[in-house]
Parts: structure tokens; C-alpha cells; sequence
């Protein structure tokens, strides 16, 4: 007797569930080569993109929209936090013979990433119907610009900027901000940066993390009030789909 899913999902389903199973390997190898751990992430967004790609040219399922948000929940919710923990702990020489405030600090910190992380993919999945913008920053986004930082700097001398960045979006996860969907053009522009970023971190003094920290940052601090917007001048048909929509998924 066939699973139940056989017949049942499509391609870009496939590639969905990938993007969870690459998220459980971050959180594996964070313990031993947190680059490599980072790189597992960025390589989880591309499968992000991916999957959307194909949806919209093979078709959705029911199942997708729910399979994207959980493989989520595991990509960018759990294995980000994880990263961010070890960065973190290894950084500021915290010890896990007895229980410290830094400890539990930490630890609370990087908890909270993931419940609001399963809060925002919750929320969009039930309630987010806008077709060229999204309330709250991508969880796709977070995880891309975590992984980056960790990829562009050396861990053990940055915990301070990967708690920030990890408590910052705690918060802008579950905000109220409106983030407008990239221009297609744009998304090839980043999906290059974030290839050669996995590939040949690094390349000519780690360029394309710090690359993609930059285009990241940019986004989050600069599009909702600079970027294109539904009233002004841009076609909203130009623009990427939000995430965990049934037909295309947001990088």
C-alpha cells in the first residue's frame, strides 16, 4: 500500500518538505560547523523560492500552503534560533555547568524568535489575503539575515549584533509593518547575491554574505516606506507573490 501523499502532492511539495529536512541539518550541524549551518539555511530560502517556481508552473495542492508553513516553522524558525543560540553561548563564554542569568537570557531570547516565528506563519496563513505585500517581516527574510550575518562576520567576535538582530525580529515578525513583495527583478538580483553566497562564502573577504547582509537590511529598514507601492506607480503583477501562498511562496 502507497503513502498517503503519493498522487496526492506535486513537485513543488517535494521540494517544500526538502526545505523542512535542510532545517533539522542546520540545527545538527550548528554544533560543530555553524558556516556550514548557515549556508544549510540560506540554501533552505533558495528552496523557499523554488518551490514557488514550480507551483506556478506544474500547479498547487491544498496541501501546500500548510506544508510551507511548517517547513518554515523548522527553516526559518527553529534552526535560525538555534544558530543564533551557539553563536551566542560560544561567544560570551557561557557555560552550561550551572543555570546564569546570560544563560536564561539567551535562551529566552532565541525561544521567543520561535514562537513568533510560528505566530507570524500562522497568522499569514489564516488571515494575510493582500496579493503584493505582508504584515510583518518574511520569517524567510529573518533566517536569511541571520545566516548572512553569522556567514559575513566571525561568530565568536559578533555575539552581540546576532542576539540584537534575533530580538529585533521577535518583534518584527509579529508587527503591524507592511513589507511590498520584491519586483521579479529584483528577486533575481538577491537570488544571485544568495547563491554566491552559499557557493564561495568566502570569496574576496566573505563579499557576498556581507553582499547579502547589506540587500537584507536594506529591505527591512527601507522598503516599507521606499519601495513600490500598491497606490503610487508599480504594477502589482510584477511583483513576487507573498509568502505561503498557494501558487508561489516568497523568497
Amino acid at each position: 500500500m502507497l503513502p498517503r501523499f503519493v498522487g496526492r502532492l506535486g513537485a513543488a511539495d517535494a521540494v517544500t518538505i526538502a526545505n523542512g529536512a535542510l532545517g533539522f541539518l542546520a540545527v545538527v550541524i550548528a554544533f560543530v560547523d555553524i558556516d556550514l549551518a548557515a549556508r544549510l539555511i540560506l540554501f533552505a530560502a533558495i528552496a523557499d523560492g523554488l518551490d514557488g517556481i514550480l507551483a506556478r508552473r506544474y500547479g498547487g495542492t491544498k496541501a501546500g500552503p500548510y506544508l510551507d508553513s511548517l517547513a518554515d516553522v523548522a527553516s526559518f524558525g527553529i534552526a535560525p534560533a538555534v544558530l543564533a543560540f551557539v553563536v551566542v553561548t560560544d561567544g560570551f563564554g557561557i557555560g552550561f555547568e550551572t543555570i546564569s542569568l546570560e544563560l536564561l537570557v539567551v535562551t529566552g531570547v532565541c525561544a521567543l524568535f520561535v514562537a513568533m516565528a510560528i505566530a507570524r506563519l500562522g497568522m499569514y496563513t489564516a488571515y494575510d489575503t493582500a496579493t503584493n505585500y505582508t504584515e510583518g517581516i518574511q520569517t524567510t527574510l529573518a533566517a536569511t539575515i541571520i545566516g548572512s550575518a553569522i556567514l559575513a562576520h566571525k561568530p565568536a567576535a559578533e555575539p552581540w549584533l546576532v542576539l540584537t538582530i534575533t530580538g529585533l525580529f521577535c518583534y518584527l515578525m509579529v508587527s503591524r509593518i507592511q513589507y511590498p513583495d520584491l519586483l521579479v527583478r529584483d528577486t533575481l538580483i538577491m537570488g544571485v547575491v544568495h547563491a554566491l553566497a552559499i557557493l564561495i562564502p568566502g570569496f574576496a573577504g566573505r563579499t557576498f554574505p556581507y553582499a547579502l547582509l547589506t540587500l537584507g537590511i536594506a529591505y527591512m529598514t527601507l522598503s516599507p516606506w521606499f519601495y513600490w507601492r500598491e497606490d503610487t506607480h508599480a504594477d502589482p503583477a510584477d511583483a513576487e507573490e507573498p509568502e505561503g501562498a498557494e501558487m508561489h511562496r516568497n523568497v
